[in-house]
């Protein structure tokens, strides 16, 4: 039977009321809890995370940002700094580029996301230890990328030849090995 206009802006009282306790009736949850295979969990096995969506990313092992050793993170912006500066070669050339060249060919836009990838590095290079000076150059680095970058066309080679992703994390792997460890 299908249901008039008036019925869905102003439901018959008799419609609403829902005797079956399955309705709405604010955050708590009426009637059992289902598994996937069917049975009844009961509420007290539930235990305080029931209360409501609960997302742990400091411990968990899904987590990509947490729990690295040093290790890991320096062989992760290396990575990455390859993968913006020097992951593709132009055909019959010794030229490279990475993504940063390609996003910055997007105007405005894409040097603003390259540039803040780059300061994400800045950013860890930091949370290493990094002291002050060092990360002041790096600092510098990026911001010459950044602004000689919104030049089109000039900029974006520049992009591809001066690869600030690349020197500020060999400069990070110099001073990190200097270290004791």
């Amino acid at each position: 039977m299908a249901m008039s206009n008036e019925e869905i802006i102003s439901p018959n009282p008799t419609r609403s009321r829902n005797n079956s306790g399955a309705g709405f009736r604010g955050a708590t949850a009426r009637g059992p809890v289902i598994d996937q295979d069917g049975r009844e969990i009961r509420p007290e096995t539930l235990g305080p995370q029931a209360g409501g969506f609960h997302f742990d990313f400091g411990t968990s092992s899904a987590n990509p940002f947490g729990n690295l050793t040093r290790e890991q993170r320096l062989a992760r912006l290396d990575a990455l700094s390859k993968l913006l500066d020097v992951a593709f070669i132009v055909p019959g050339t010794n030229i490279r580029y990475g993504i940063d060249g390609l996003i910055g060919l997007i105007p405005v836009v894409g040097d603003i996301i390259t540039t803040a990838i780059s300061l994400w590095v800045v950013r860890e290079a930091r949370a290493l230890g990094a002291p002050w000076h060092l990360t002041t150059r790096m600092l510098g680095n990026v911001a010459l990328d950044g602004v000689v970058g919104l030049v089109p066309l000039a900029g974006d080679a520049f992009d591809v030849m001066f690869r600030a992703n690349v020197r500020n994390v060999r400069m990070l792997q110099r001073w990190l090995d200097k270290q004791p460890r």
